[in-house]
């Protein structure tokens, strides 16, 4: 049996004494597409933020592909929660996604033709091919996300990581998601994702964890919606709170 790709056991994690995980474990096997949902404040990205070594485990362990000691950290691609625009970095889309090859190929080697290969094909799967010279900062805030999810398409992982992707987003862009996560996972790839709500995504999903009160309080299949989240006119996208919101390139 091989490892899975991520395993958490009896995580906990602490801010300014203030316990945000309380004792989560949690198993990603290879093709797995796992939803991680919840309420703000739940917990929900922390465990995400954990796993990827962000934010230090209080108590527990985390290993991934089998090795608690990772750092092939070119074997995943990460996508942090929606950000503002470009932050004024003069960059054209093309090279934003080309910035997601260094990790593999290392800084000091030129990209070659396979990297060009690489970009164009990452921005393909994600809608925005005809947008590759256009500085990002022409982007709406749809179109940089899926700029940010190319980028990590285009360094080929193993495991793709993203945090809220589709929130505060375009549904043409959440089509688009949708479409390209498709592709990652029919290719023999594995998805992690927070999400507030799921949208288009819904359909590839193969397993659902709920965070409550920073422990897991479902697992399983996709809980139906309650409340005026069930409401056939509520609205899906939900643009982040003012705190959350940092520039395009930050962490």
């Amino acid at each position: 049996m091989t490892n899975p790709v991520v395993e958490v056991s009896n995580a906990v994690v602490g801010y300014d004494d203030k316990i945000v995980l309380r004792g989560v474990s949690l198993s990603v096997q290879r093709g797995d597409v796992v939803a991680i949902l919840g309420a703000n404040g739940s917990g929900k990205s922390t465990l995400v933020r954990s796993i990827l070594r962000l934010v230090p485990l209080s108590a527990g362990e985390i290993t991934l592909f089998g090795d608690r000691r990772f750092k092939k950290w070119q074997r995943i691609g990460y996508v942090p929660q929606r950000i503002g625009a470009g932050s004024g970095v003069p960059a054209t889309v093309a090279e934003v996604v080309g910035s997601g090859l260094v990790a593999r190929r290392g800084i000091f080697r030129p990209p070659g033709a396979a990297d060009r290969a690489a970009v164009t094909t990452a921005l393909d799967a994600v809608g925005l091919a005809d947008r590759a010279g256009d500085p990002v900062s022409s982007l709406s805030g749809g179109q940089q996300q899926r700029t940010l999810i190319a980028r990590a398409l285009a360094g080929r992982p193993e495991l793709l990581v993203l945090d809220e992707p589709t929130a505060g987003v375009d549904s043409a862009s959440q089509a688009a998601f949708a479409g390209a996560l498709g592709e990652f996972v029919t290719g023999g790839g594995t998805v992690l994702l927070v999400a507030h709500e799921l949208g288009p995504l819904q359909p590839l999903i193969t397993r659902c964890v709920v965070v409550h009160h920073g422990e897991i309080a479902h697992e399983g299949s996709v809980p139906a919606p309650a409340g005026h989240h069930a409401d056939p006119d509520h609205d899906h996208v939900h643009p982040h709170a003012p705190h959350e919101t940092r520039g395009m390139w930050g962490a």
